[in-house]
């Protein structure tokens, strides 16, 4: 397989820093905050439903490179046309829960429109998730058995990536290849509070388990000085590129 054309080319373009706040004029300050120092922006749910959809436009538009959090899962024609909508919103990457065939109709709707520059993300298992709350949700094994399954799952329905927490990283190189990426949510810089999240490591480990973009919030967001905690994540990640 030939490697992905959507593979990060710098150490910053690898940072996603997720837009997680109540309003469009807070997200444009912390763009504001924090623009040269973050790679990508990413819009989940709590903004789109506060004008975030018009902002991603608008971001990607002035140049930004957007990361559309939609988290899709639906029938077939349902997905099929919803994907064709985002590409013409000129975002970079978008996720799709990573059931087969709903990413199977998120790459066929790209392929029928000759897409090629928006990076179909197949959400594999929550971060905020463990074995536990796999079980009470009804499914058996392990969370590794899972997104093991769902990562050779996107690669067969060629997806161009999978969310996945940087725990599994190392483990599902082998599955992708090079020709996927891997996004992992759950980062949190050494010291930092954890959260709602379950399966976590820091930037540096992170990077040096395979992780391509990571996406923290946060640690950037909540910090006193956002710009300095970014640079400083940045720094991290660059230390540990080195070291491969």
């Amino acid at each position: 397989m030939t490697a992905s054309p959507f593979k990060p080319q710098s150490a910053l373009e690898r940072l996603m820093l997720p837009l997680d706040v109540p309003t469009v004029e807070d997200a444009r300050a912390l763009v504001k905050a924090t623009e040269g120092v973050v790679g990508i922006y990413k819009i989940g749910m709590e903004l789109q439903f506060a004008g975030g959809l018009e902002l991603a436009r608008q971001l990607a538009s002035e140049g930004h490179k957007i990361f559309l959090d939609v988290k899709l899962h639906d029938i077939d024609n349902t997905i099929y046309s919803a994907v064709k909508n985002v590409a013409k919103m000129g975002v970079r990457f978008m996720t799709l829960h990573a059931y087969p065939k709903t990413m199977r109709a998120a790459v066929k709707a790209l392929q029928d429109d000759g897409v090629t520059g928006l990076c179909l993300l197949g959400v594999t298992v929550l971060t905020s998730m463990d074995d536990q709350d796999l079980h009470e949700a009804g499914y058996r094994g392990r969370v590794a058995e899972l997104v093991s399954v769902r990562a050779a799952d996107a690669r067969r329905a060629g997806m161009g990536g999978i969310v996945c927490s940087p725990q599994e990283a190392a483990s599902m190189r082998p599955v992708l290849g090079d020709g996927l990426v891997m996004v992992t949510p759950g980062i949190r810089p050494a010291g930092s509070d954890a959260g709602d999240q379950k399966r976590i490591m820091t930037p540096g480990d992170a990077i040096r388990a395979g992780s391509d973009y990571l996406v923290i919030g946060r640690p950037i967001s909540r910090a006193a000085d956002p710009r300095a905690a970014a640079s400083a994540i940045v720094e991290e990640i660059e230390e540990a590129l080195a070291e491969a």
